[in-house]
């Protein structure tokens, strides 16, 4: 009985990686809508400044992005975006005209992939940006904590203070 136990459990484990690749992420084509929803939620929006060419972003999806939206956990924290900075496709802004992805990550400077952008209903940035991967087995923490600095300076947290929020290591 316990030698099922132990092999369910371990199926279990091993099968998670499967159920995040199940997961579709997705794509910032309108920031209009996503906007909308932001401010009547009360969450940011995470954009992830991803190129096709950038192995490192299919690592920040499937090991951080993907999971997350699989836990459930953070659905009334966070309207989560992808935006392909080489896609050919042209984004609906904030205002509601039709301009290049470049253009959108010209606006917030993003100059790597993966960049992380942690923006309001406005598109004014609320956390600093997470740029590259350097280290993987801190970026899950300063991921979670710059959405909960987010969330905070949307909901008016005003015990917040800079010392509170970790510094993510640069490229």
């Amino acid at each position: 009985m316990m030698h099922r136990l132990f092999i369910t459990l371990l199926a279990a484990v091993f099968s998670l990686p499967l159920l995040a690749a199940d997961v579709k992420l997705t794509e910032l084509t309108d920031l209009e809508t996503d906007a909308v929803h932001a401010n009547n939620q009360d969450v940011p929006i995470l954009v992830m400044f991803s190129a096709s060419y950038c192995g490192y972003c299919s690592i920040v999806k499937d090991d951080f992005l993907k999971p997350m939206l699989l836990s459930g956990e953070y659905s009334d924290k966070v309207i989560i975006r992808v935006l392909e900075i080489d896609g050919d496709d042209d984004i609906r802004d904030i205002d509601g005209k039709l301009i290049d992805p470049a253009v959108i990550a010209e606006r917030y400077n993003v100059q790597l992939t993966p960049t992380l952008a942690f923006v309001d209903a406005n598109g004014k940035e609320l956390s600093e940006k997470m740029i590259g991967l350097t280290t993987v087995d801190f970026y899950g923490g300063y991921l979670d904590e710059a959405i909960s600095h987010s969330l905070m300076q949307i909901r008016g947290n005003s015990t917040l203070t800079q010392n509170t929020l970790i510094s993510t290591p640069r490229l």
